[in-house]
């Protein structure tokens, strides 16, 4: 059975999240629902990660197995035809061997959280960024991500219902850096836990609003526990970036 991978960009606004739900609309329903009107087929999807409701992604990547083979092009243009209106796009569809999985073969995950620091509410941005009214010192945000960086057990960043069978995750990279009134907080690990990146970045807040320092952080990572992490950080600021393979 020919595998195809394809790239997918979305508005994760009006969805519940990546992964299917018989009883709420998901990005992964409505891309099989597309694949069905296409091919006759009906089949599911593997993404690289399930976002949750709210996420969005410049760079998801899902594969799918038919029982033919179909031209790539007609993979990309007729998804993202039936895709419509959904706020879905298919951005490339490619062949792949049978050994590849979207999920499994992946070797690094990317994600952008976008805080807009300004007093005056969200017009343009509403939905896709974390408005934080109160000036954030984001040097101090930067220096103490750091010390997230490297091979811990994220516990205390880890949600309640995380099925990850083991809380310890190297986390390759964590960079807070400010342009405008927009602070960005970059991030790359080769998986991450449930709501991981989205309680950093609340913790990581109550930094840049001077209530933690360092130090503090690096003693809730070190607690291990989940009652010890700050506020977990809304979904509409959270974006997957890019899948490496």
């Amino acid at each position: 059975m020919p595998r195809y991978r394809i790239s997918i960009e979305y508005d994760g606004t009006p969805f519940s999240g990546w992964q299917f739900q018989a009883d709420a609309p998901s990005v992964q329903g409505a891309i099989e629902d597309a694949i069905a009107a296409l091919t006759g087929e009906r089949v599911v999807i593997q993404g690289a990660g399930r976002t949750d409701a709210g996420v969005h992604a410049f760079g998801q990547v899902a594969h799918f197995d038919l029982a033919r083979e179909v031209a790539t092009d007609t993979i990309r243009d007729g998804l993202n035809a039936h895709l419509r209106p959904h706020p879905i796009a298919v951005l490339a569809a490619e062949r792949v061997p049978e050994s590849f999985n979207a999920r499994l073969s992946a070797t690094r995950r990317h994600y952008l959280y976008r805080i807009v620091n300004r007093r005056s509410d969200l017009t343009l941005d509403r939905n896709r960024a974390w408005r934080l009214p109160r000036p954030l010192d984001v040097p101090a945000m930067h220096a103490a991500a750091q010390r997230l960086v490297g091979h811990h057990d994220f516990t205390t960043f880890r949600s309640t219902e995380c099925q990850a069978k083991s809380p310890m995750k190297t986390l390759d990279r964590l960079d807070v850096v400010c342009e405008g009134e927009e602070v960005r907080v970059v991030t790359c690990a080769r998986s991450f836990l449930h709501n991981q990146v989205r309680s950093m970045v609340g913790s990581l807040a109550l930094v840049g609003d001077r209530k933690w320092s360092a130090d503090d952080l690096a003693a809730v990572l070190a607690a291990r526990d989940r009652t010890a992490c700050g506020q977990v950080a809304p979904p509409q600021g959270l974006y997957l970036m890019r899948v490496d393979y």
